[in-house]
């Protein structure tokens, strides 16, 4: 197999499934983020995200309309399957890495070229609504890819077709400092198996290799790759693992201040632990997987 890399992908943002909105808004905002308002998928899901001003975002998602979500995966939406799969095993977590597109497509050909396609290319429009009581329609269409060695984590591009205007005003203003999304961690008893999945994805064959695992350098962030035994040392926190393949872990915010973040995160009642030049919170239910926050540098 081989594929032709112009440049590294830039990270879009991550799918964080949560057992329902209300709560995770309620812990997102108890971490010092600010919450969008909830916005309905057409095939039964419905997200309440956190939007940063390096342009990516998270993307807590929920079940709408379980009868939309069963009626979508029978007719073959990717995202739905994936989704009501991931909920089966997990309930709570961070199911998909999505990289920035500038033509689904084309990322689709080369998924399927290289054996990796989850399956058809998904477009479809949601409505948003900004705190200030404008309104716009965002136009998408992603494309999948999976190794089905890894039934708990799947990436996908997405192109936006019709862009919701980056100017969101107080929603990228964070109580706890934050600025973007840094870095993305993941856990597998051997990393290295899935390197070449993650590469494709990524568009980055550059990897550095550790002794806790690899890490790869997106356009805008990094993703990690630990074993069980390196995301104890990285984040103080023990994962369950039940068998092989990729698994969400941890999401890394970079702050402009930690003196902020842990001044927030106190006002809040939000226990945290502080692992050298970062601040770690467990994971709580709403939250899906660990939170850290660093400095930028």
């Amino acid at each position: 197999m081989s594929y032709s890399v112009s440049a590294p992908r830039a990270l879009d943002h991550l799918v964080l499934p949560v057992t329902d909105l209300a709560t995770s808004r309620r812990r997102y905002e108890q971490l010092g983020f600010s919450v969008a308002a909830e916005a309905r998928h057409p095939f039964g899901t419905a997200n309440a995200c956190i939007f940063f001003s390096d342009d990516t975002y998270l993307e807590p998602l929920a079940v709408a309309s379980r009868e939309d979500c069963l009626e979508a995966t029978r007719a073959g939406n990717v995202f739905a399957a994936r989704d009501q799969a991931f909920r089966f095993r997990h309930g709570e977590g961070l199911s998909a890495l999505v990289v920035k597109s500038a033509e689904a497509a084309a990322d689709n050909l080369r998924y399927i070229e290289e054996g990796l396609s989850a399956g058809p290319v998904l477009e479809f429009s949601r409505e948003f609504h900004f705190p200030d009581g404008r309104a716009a329609e965002g136009r998408f269409r992603l494309a999948f890819a999976a190794d089905l060695r890894s039934p708990d984590f799947f990436g996908f591009a997405c192109e936006r077709v019709n862009p919701i205007p980056q100017d969101r005003g107080a929603l990228l203003v964070h109580a706890n400092g934050a600025t973007s999304l840094a870095r993305t961690v993941l856990v597998e008893e051997n990393p290295s198996d899935f390197q070449y999945f993650l590469e494709m994805v990524l568009g980055q064959r550059e990897i550095a290799a550790h002794s806790f695992g690899l890490t790869i350098e997106t356009a805008n962030a990094a993703v990690d790759v630990l074993t069980p035994e390196g995301f104890v040392a990285h984040y103080g926190q023990s994962l369950p693992v039940s068998g092989r393949g990729l698994l969400g872990a941890a999401i890394v915010i970079a702050v402009a201040d930690l003196g902020v973040t842990h001044r927030c995160l106190t006002a809040n009642g939000v226990e945290h632990e502080r692992m050298g030049a970062r601040l770690v919170v467990a994971p709580d239910k709403g939250q899906g997987v660990a939170f850290a926050f660093e400095e930028l540098k």
